[in-house]
């Protein structure tokens, strides 16, 4: 049993600095070009963030649904399997990672303005998405290998690669914006580099000699794909959800307060992207153990490991909404460089109901994982939808309707409360554990 919390503990405490660094590279992003742009450079960056969603949750995708399935291959020892899918999933992230690169070379602009770019923003929107469209496949490929390198055994490097690469990004951020004043562009050519470093630092896993992980060239096959990214299909919906959500955030918060308010949910918006990465760290810190152990039939570890994500992500969340409203002032005038009190105000708002979600959504994240872990992408594909515009869009379409800027607030609240009780009220890992016993005695 301590051995089990012990490795717990270390798959979840790694991830979580590897996502922090992610979040907190995006959160550089954001400081700077506030300072720098000012509140046309956050609504910019604000109605980037969808495709740039996009992009990342694609790799999460290929890398959480290959990794889960290599990690169940790998537990039931069935090696050949399991390095089949590992190539099968790399040549398919590489393939679409061009694919995504070709769109930004010929789609940036139609694309700045389908997402809402008007004239104060379109130019700094189509540089920032060209920009990282372009660094696609570096980004699609880093995010798939994270999740084989964790599953190979390796979770410090994983860290290391995120870590380091968000270090690098934070570094060059402030150059290229201030000194060699590249403006939007330097502040995505930055963001585009750090998965770059990453994919060094990950290459050192394959001169290892516990590396499992071989690469042949091979034509990729259509069921392996399908399973992979059905697997993996509800870490894109969220990511992808994510991104519907917050391009129909922004349509109808530019309705009501036109730029101000997409600055004040900039703010929002960024810091809640932080606070996500956290309870994604112990969703896939928690993953290659929750896999190993359905793979086992361990429905014992399983429990504890479920358990201990959820208090862990209950902790998070209660700990961010004191801290946010012990030092809200603080935190939005770092955001806010043209002390705009409408800005601050609305911001203010928007912490204080906004951040109530965490509660929920920190164990929906862990919840939703839980399923797709344990070889169940129905159910987890399912959460992904609901938690994204399937409720959560008609309700502040209804609320802002009648409470303006704190009804579209309060939706995701709502929403996230809703979903966790559809989901405590289904889910049974004693059930899963039989049903997997069964599947290997007949």
């Amino acid at each position: 049993m301590q051995h089990s919390i012990k490795l717990f503990f270390k798959y979840v405490s790694l991830n979580m600095l590897g996502m922090l660094g992610i979040s907190f590279y995006i959160l550089a992003d954001t400081l700077f070009i506030a300072q720098a742009l000012g509140p046309n450079g956050i609504a910019a960056l604000n109605l980037s963030i969808p495709a740039f969603g996009i992009i990342h949750g694609f790799g999460l995708m290929l890398g959480l649904g290959g990794a889960t399935r290599y990690s169940i291959l790998i537990a039931r020892d069935k090696t050949t399997q399991a390095r089949r899918v590992y190539s099968q999933t790399f040549l398919f992230a590489l393939a679409m990672g061009l694919l995504f690169m070709l769109f930004g070379r010929l789609g940036a602009n139609p694309l700045a303005r389908a997402l809402g770019a008007d004239a104060e923003t379109f130019e700094m929107t189509s540089v920032y998405l060209r920009t990282i469209l372009t660094f696609a496949p570096f980004f699609v490929i880093n995010n798939m290998l994270l999740s084989f390198v964790r599953n190979d055994g390796d979770p410090s490097l994983a860290m290391y690669g995120m870590v380091i690469g968000s270090v690098i990004n934070v570094i060059l951020d402030y150059i290229f914006i201030f000194p060699m004043q590249m403006g939007m562009f330097g502040a995505s050519l930055a963001t585009s580099v750090s998965p770059i470093i990453s994919l060094g630092i990950l290459s050192i896993h394959f001169f290892r000699p516990t590396n499992q992980l071989k690469l042949t060239i091979q034509k990729i096959e259509g069921w392996v794909i399908r399973d992979v990214t059905y697997l993996g299909a509800s870490a894109f919906i969220n990511e992808l959800s994510a991104s519907v959500v917050m391009f129909a955030f922004n349509t109808l918060i530019f309705s009501l307060e036109g730029n101000n308010g997409l600055a004040a949910y900039g703010i929002i918006a960024n810091i809640s992207f932080v606070v996500m990465s956290l309870f994604a760290g112990v969703a896939q810190g928690a993953q290659p153990l929750l896999s190993d152990s359905y793979g086992q039939s361990n429905l014992k570890q399983m429990k504890q490991v479920l358990f201990l994500s959820l208090l862990t992500t209950l902790v998070l969340s209660l700990s961010v909404y004191g801290g946010t409203v012990a030092f809200h002032e603080q935190i939005i005038a770092v955001f806010n460089s043209e002390q705009n009190a409408h800005i601050a105000v609305m911001a203010t708002y928007g912490l204080f109901i906004y951040f109530i979600g965490f509660i929920f959504a920190g164990m929906n994240t862990i919840l939703t994982s839980y399923f797709g872990a344990t070889d169940q992408p129905n159910r987890a594909l399912l959460f992904s939808l609901l938690r994204g515009g399937l409720i959560i869009i008609p309700l502040a379409i209804v609320l802002s309707y009648f409470f303006e800027m704190n009804g579209v607030w309060a939706s995701y609240v709502l929403t996230e409360a809703i979903i966790l009780i559809i989901v405590a009220s289904i889910i049974n890992p004693n059930k899963r554990i039989k049903k997997r016993r069964r599947k290997k005695l007949s």
